[in-house]
């Protein structure tokens, strides 16, 4: 015995929308904005590579002379290194300090600040550069 089935019925008055599947954006480049090839089409990155470039950059690259330049704006304190903002740490000495800790620490000059008695020559720097003979201690650490 077959069983018969009834069509499904269609609700009219239906009033949500029914859910579009969801489609990954097209795999572009950074460089693809601001190309003159660029198809600006979400299906579409491009006339010569429609679904994107192979490689992180693109040899058919053409400057779109009517594009956008990139903002070149850095927050206060930041940098930018291969698009990615570095905040730049506080430092702990003023600018002179920190020239008078080169002029004068034993790290850079090999001398005691005080006596000016030579340290050897280390493969690997100490950590405190205290000196024996006149009791002069490291206290930059």
């Amino acid at each position: 015995m077959t069983q018969v089935r009834s069509p499904p019925t269609p609700n009219f008055g239906q009033t949500k929308p029914r859910p579009k599947p969801h489609r990954p954006a097209m795999p572009k480049i950074h460089e693809c904005d601001r190309c003159f090839l660029y198809g600006r089409n979400p299906y579409l990155v491009c006339a010569v590579h429609p679904t994107g470039p192979d490689a992180d950059t693109c040899p058919d690259f053409r400057e779109n002379p009517n594009a956008e330049p990139d903002e070149l704006w850095e927050p206060e304190g930041a940098s930018y290194y291969n698009g990615e903002l570095i905040l730049q740490p506080q430092q702990r000495w003023t600018p002179e300090q920190q020239l008078e800790l080169l002029d004068t620490h034993p790290l850079f000059t090999g001398r005691c600040p005080r006596c000016e008695m030579t340290y050897p020559q280390y493969e690997t720097p100490p950590v405190h550069w205290d000196c024996s003979a006149c009791g002069w201690m490291d206290d930059a650490v």
